[in-house]
Order: C-alpha cells, then structure tokens, then sequence
C-alpha cells in the first residue's frame, strides 16, 4: 500500500502538481530577492510550498528509509538520505520554498532519468511488440493459423506478404524479400530464395513463401534478442556504482563542512545552504542515463550491449584480437580459381566434369564444387563406379573418363605424373591459403580446382579505421599459417598468431592482459567462447555465430557486420567521456556552490537552484547521446 502511494506521488502527473504549487511560491521568492521589496501574494490559508513538500518529499523519503533498512554496509548511506536531511534543515529554518524545490527537482531529475531510459528501451519495446501471436501451418495439405507457441521444430508454415514471420526458418518454396531492420539494422529489405534462412520478427515484404520451422519459442532469434536486451538492462557499469558510492561518503563529508561552516559563521542558514548544494544529484543520476541512452543507440544499430559495464570496458579496449573463420570471413568455401592443364579443355569443361564426378560425394570440399557448378547452372552427368578414399579423394567414371578427383598424394598412389608446372600452381594456392583439388583423366592431371573461404568485403576497411583510431589489431585462429598470414595480409593485420588450440587462444589474451593491455576477443564458433570469457569483453556474431559464443560474449552483432565494430568503439568512448565530464561537471558545480554558500553569496533557495539546475544539464547532456551519429 505504501508503495503504491509512493509510486503516485513520484509519477509525472502529481509531479506537475508539485511543480504548479512551488511556482505559486517562487514569484514572492523571486520578487523579494530580487526587487527587494517583501510582498505576499499568497491568497491560500498556508504556503504553497507544503503542497511541493509533501508530494516530492514523501517519495525522497521513503527511498532514503528503504535504502538504510535494506542496503548493505555503507549503501545505507545514500543520496537520498542526504537530499532528505538538506530537505528537512530547511524547512526547520522555516525556508519552504527550498525544501520543496530540492526535494521537486530531484523528482524531476528521475522524471528525465526515466524518460531517457523509456526512450533507450524504445528498441525492446519495439521487439516485444513484433513479437509474432500466431502463425499458418500446412498439415495434410490444408492451412491453419495456429498461436505462435504452439509451432513446433519441423512444422512447415507459408508466410504471406506483409505477414510478420512468427518463428526461425528455412525457405521450402517461393522467393520474396525480407524486412530484417529489427534484427539486423538493414535499411533495404533482403531477397531470400530456396534453402535461405529467415528470422522470427522479420516481415515477409513481397512473394508468398513456405518454410520449414527450424527454431521455435524461446529458441528464436527474436526472442533470444529479447532477453539479451532485458539483461543489457539490468545490469549497472562500474561508473554508476562508483557514483552510488560517492554518493555514501558525500553524506558524512557534507554534514561536517555544514557543521563547520555554523560554528565558523554563526548562521544556521549558511549551513543549510551548504547541505542543499552538497546534493548529488548530477552524480548520482548522469551515469546511468548515459547508459541507457548509449544501449538504446547500439540496439538501433543492430549491436546488442549486455551490460553498462560492457559498454565501459570497450572504452577502454586498445588491443581487439579476432578470429578468423566466420569472423573477418564468411566461414564457407567457394570455388575461388579453375585452373586447367589441357589444351581441349576449358574451364567450365572442368568444372562440369569434376561436378559430376563430385556429386555422390560427402566431402565439403567436394560439395562446393557441386554448389558452384549448380549455381552455374552447369549441366551435370551422372556418375558411375564411383570410389571415396577417406581423407585423400575420389574415383568416379563421368562420360567414359575414368576421373580422380583429390589430393596431391592421392593422384601419386593412382600413377598420376604431377610435373613441375603443377607443382608451382599448388605452391602459389598454398601461399593465398587456399585448399586445392587436383583433377586427373586416366593417368594425366587436367587441371586444379581451389577452394577458399571468403573474406567479407567490409574487413579491411574495419581494420584501416580502427587503427586510425590507436587500436591494435591481433588475428588468433586455428588455421593453419599459410592460409591465416594470406588473410591477415589482405586485411592489413600484421600481428598473427595461427594454429591455436582454444586454450591456446586464452593463454595468447592472458599474455596481452600481462602486457596491461585491455583487451576485446571477436568470434563466432563454439572454441572461441573460453576466449571470448577470458577477454576484458567480447563481442560475438550473433546471427551465424554458435549460441555458445553468443552467450559468453557481452556484445553481440546481430546482423554480423564487422564494420560495427568501429562504431562501437566510439559509441563506447564517447558514453564514457559524457559519465566522465558529467561527473566532473557535477563536482565543478558542487565545489563552486559550496564556496559561495560559505562565503553566504547564496541562501538555500538560491543555493539549490543553481545546483540542481546543473542536476537537470548532465541528465540532458547524456541523452544527448542516443541520437548522436558515430558513422
């Protein structure tokens, strides 16, 4: 019960009461102090500035009472409690006026506060809101809409333009494209096709599509969005507890300076003066919102913070070491090079051929060869007699051609020549870090096929931006070093540590840490996450990366665009600079009062005024920071 009526005297609307009584008492105050000239205006039988008292002051009150009661050790001691005692010397010398603006600007202070937080949770709001309630199955060859919990893995929904789809999927039948911006930040819709993955929340913008539901429920990336969101949300930064603690010993320190400043000048009012400009407002209520403010921003942005003290740490990171594969690459292989040592035949020819031959095979490799014949739309012949040797090759008969399709050592134990000028092209694939696969008709090599996985087009720009920035860059992988010093080349990292086991990789963080280095980890798979825990803070890619990984970094990509990683970075640089220059306001401001409250310059009336005026500035500064552009 007591906490409903304080939740009612705190909320806006009995605020503005508050806020219309005290402004009935300010035009006398205003008017004496100024005009010199005594006047009452007041026409109601008791001094408006109860009214103020009253409704901000019980809720001041009842925060500085629970915190004593419930708060361990030295939290006891809070900014409440001193604002309340500042609140109650006033109104002991019978100075209403700045009793109640005391206790009403802090009430407008977290009015802000909550403002600026509602509008940074705006993002969560917005997710929750997508939240998909139902869904249309296909069974036995009729529809049916269906409440969203009730989808399970396997069910397979068609998804209509304009319709929200309600679980994560791949695409059965149908193309169209898709509005991901909830997800991933994406301004322009995505076109998806056949075997394409699609998103919980996401909205199907044009052709109707049939999908098979492959994680449901909480599962989902939406909701997996969700919740870290609500965790990002309840967690404090250290600055903010840091500021919680300054607030406890301000206590005991403003109560001596008030007792000093009554014995050294006589004047109770002086040392009243003393306690209301002593009030840490600004302290206690910038952090946070600087916070917030910044989490709001990163979630427009597709960049999930977990926490205040993520956000933080970041700001202080000058060395960020990335994994390699489905991180700076995309994690797949692709045909990068056909390559053909036959007069009468080219590369298509090739291709085809070693397709063909491919097509009953398990191999990755042997697999992104078929994908990038089909995607060629090359035709294919069936094969026969076909033959796989675990780890070296395969031997398939396509067209009357007797075809080996494998490695260097496999065409040798088969009586295939490889000559010199092979052996130059093998060595150049090996250089580029690039997995080869040799073609032979009968007892001649015809040709070579190279795979690689492929480097995302925004990474070298990402890394030449982050060491504008004085950010050391560092490549920790388990490739081997061929493959990872011909990536790191390309992206312009020059420090590489390749071949890692993940304990390896946690050892190579702890060695940067020893160098007093604040380090940041990026990765994506499974063997990244001890890496990932270990690191001063982590981010993962949230879309491909492992749940794993996801779950042990404190920041997520959510669209896996490694180019937010610079904006992250000034994001976090610049929340702490405005936690930093808010505090120091504050105490500039604290300082500058005290001094003039001793030097009786300022009364409490004028004395909270002015400090608390600065209280409401920092709050807005911080706010500031939601829709500042960092691109």
């Amino acid at each position: 019960m007591l906490k409903k009526v304080n939740d009612f005297l705190a909320g806006l609307p009995m605020t503005i009461v508050a806020g219309v009584f005290l402004l009935l008492d300010l035009v006398p105050h205003l008017i004496e102090e100024f005009g010199g000239m005594p006047m009452n205006l007041n026409v109601l039988p008791f001094d408006p500035a109860w009214i103020t008292v009253l409704i901000s002051g019980i809720p001041l009150l009842y925060l500085a009472v629970w915190r004593i009661i419930y708060n361990p050790g030295i939290s006891k001691i809070s900014s409440a409690l001193l604002i309340t005692i500042a609140m109650f010397a006033a109104i002991a010398i019978g100075d209403l006026f700045a009793a109640g603006e005391v206790a009403f600007i802090m009430a407008i202070g977290a009015i802000l506060e909550e403002m600026t937080t509602n509008r940074a949770k705006k993002g969560l709001k917005n997710l929750i809101r997508l939240a998909p309630t139902q869904g249309r199955r296909l069974k036995d060859g009729k529809e049916e809409m269906i409440p969203a919990e009730e989808i399970r893995h396997g069910d397979v929904l068609r998804i209509l333009p304009g319709e929200t789809i309600p679980v994560d999927g791949k695409i059965l039948t149908g193309e169209t494209s898709v509005d991901q911006s909830i997800m991933t930040g994406e301004s322009l819709p995505v076109d998806k096709d056949v075997g394409e993955d699609v998103f919980c929340g996401t909205i199907n913008c044009f052709g109707a599509i049939d999908i098979t539901a492959t994680k449901v429920g909480e599962d989902s990336s939406l909701q997996k969005l969700i919740r870290m969101v609500q965790d990002a949300e309840n967690k404090q930064a250290p600055m903010q507890r840091i500021a919680d603690k300054a607030a406890s010993w301000l206590v005991p320190v403003a109560l001596l300076i008030a007792i000093g400043a009554y014995i050294g000048t006589g004047n109770i009012v002086t040392a009243v003066t003393v306690l209301v400009v002593f009030c840490p407002c600004a302290l206690v209520l910038a952090t946070p919102t600087a916070i917030m403010a910044a989490i709001g921003q990163a979630t427009k942005h597709g960049v999930i913070i977990k926490s205040g003290e993520a956000l933080e740490k970041m700001g202080k990171v000058d060395t960020i070491a990335f994994d390699k594969t489905g991180t700076l690459t995309y994690g797949h292989l692709d045909v990068s090079d056909i390559l053909t040592f036959d007069k009468n035949l080219d590369e298509m020819q090739l291709l085809a051929l070693a397709a063909s031959a491919e097509t009953k095979s398990e191999h990755p490799l042997g697999k992104a060869i078929v994908s990038c014949a089909n995607k060629k739309e090359l035709p294919l012949t069936e094969s026969s007699a076909f033959k796989m040797t675990t780890g070296k090759g395969i031997y398939a008969e396509v067209l009357g051609k007797k075809l080996l399709c494998g490695n260097e050592k496999f065409l040798l134990e088969n009586g295939v020549a490889i000559d010199n000028a092979v052996q130059t092209v093998l060595e150049k694939l090996r250089t580029q870090g690039k997995a080869s696969i040799l073609v032979a008709d009968g007892t001649r090599c015809v040709g070579v096929i190279a795979l690689s996985d492929v480097l995302r087009p925004e990474a070298k720009d990402m890394v030449s931006r982050l060491s504008s920035m004085h950010t050391r860059t560092v490549l920790l992988t388990g490739d081997n070093k061929k493959t990872t010093d011909y990536f790191a080349e390309q992206v312009g990292i020059s420090e590489v540590r390749a071949e890692l086991l993940p304990e390896e990789k946690v050892q190579n963080i702890e060695e940067l840490q020893r160098e007093n280095h604040k380090v940041c980890m990026i990765g994506d798979g499974v063997n990244d996450a001890p890496a990932l825990k270990t690191a001063d803070v982590s981010v993962a890619m949230g879309s491909m990366g492992s749940d794993i990984a996801v779950d042990a970094a404190d920041i997520a990509l959510m669209s896996d665009d490694i180019s937010k990683i610079p904006y992250l970075k000034r994001l976090s640089n610049a929340t702490v600079a405005t936690i930093k220059f808010s505090i120091t306001l504050s105490m500039c401001i604290n300082f500058v009062a005290i001094v003039l409250s001793l030097l009786q310059l300022l009364n409490p009336t004028t004395g909270a005024l002015v400090h608390n005026a600065g209280s409401c500035f920092v709050v807005l500064i911080a706010a500031l920071l939601y829709d500042r552009k960092f691109e």
